[in-house]
């Protein structure tokens, strides 16, 4: 950690704390959890959005890095696409049929920061992640309507109804494993 300081001074940054070059490599270890997240998909054929793990690194992110550093961590992912990685599900543009659901992943990610913020709470961070997917299903069903043209009904019966089982699976898996990466994750960062 010593070096990396070095370097930064020798290139004119201010310095860096130790606890912030944490959390940016966090961002960075959970921008590229997302983009390998949209590449395990499977496609219906009843719906425009492809079923993928994302959901599930939203909600594990949000809680691990909490309200800025899971924001951030999207944010980036989003521009990463925005400048032609290969990181969204639904192909090489924003501008598709999962665009509610990519932009809903911020705020998703910050409301589940917030349900863990000052520890580890399984009812509060359970209840910040049930939400954070309702977040999800509703910027994802806004979405819809105004890139493909589905009536409201049709986008809630494609863009919601299909996805809650998994989803349901998903958030109780990032649930189990954010019982163990809020507080290493809280350690790791806070230690010098």
């Amino acid at each position: 950690m010593i070096k990396v300081r070095e370097h930064l001074a020798a290139a004119g940054v201010a310095s860096i704390s130790p606890a912030a070059i944490r959390l940016g490599v966090g961002v960075v270890v959970f921008t590229a959890a997302m983009a390998v997240a949209a590449h395990v998909r499977i496609h219906l054929p009843f719906t425009p959005v492809p079923v993928t793990l994302q959901t599930g690194v939203v909600l594990l992110g949000g809680a691990t890095l909490g309200i800025a550093g899971g924001a951030a961590s999207q944010v980036l992912w989003i521009c990463a696409g925005l400048l032609g990685a290969s990181v969204f599900a639904a192909g090489p543009t924003l501008m598709g049929p999962t665009l509610g659901y990519i932009i809903g992943f911020v705020p998703a990610a910050m409301v589940v920061g917030l349900a863990a913020r000052g520890g580890f709470r399984i009812g509060q961070v359970a209840l910040g992640m049930v939400v954070a997917t309702a977040i999800i299903y509703g910027c994802g069903v806004v979405g819809l309507v105004m890139t493909t043209g589905l009536s409201w009904a049709a986008a809630i019966g494609g863009g919601v109804l299909p996805f809650l089982a998994g989803d349901a699976l998903k958030l109780a898996g990032a649930l189990g494993l954010s019982r163990l990466t809020v507080p290493l994750w809280s350690r790791w960062r806070q230690s010098q």
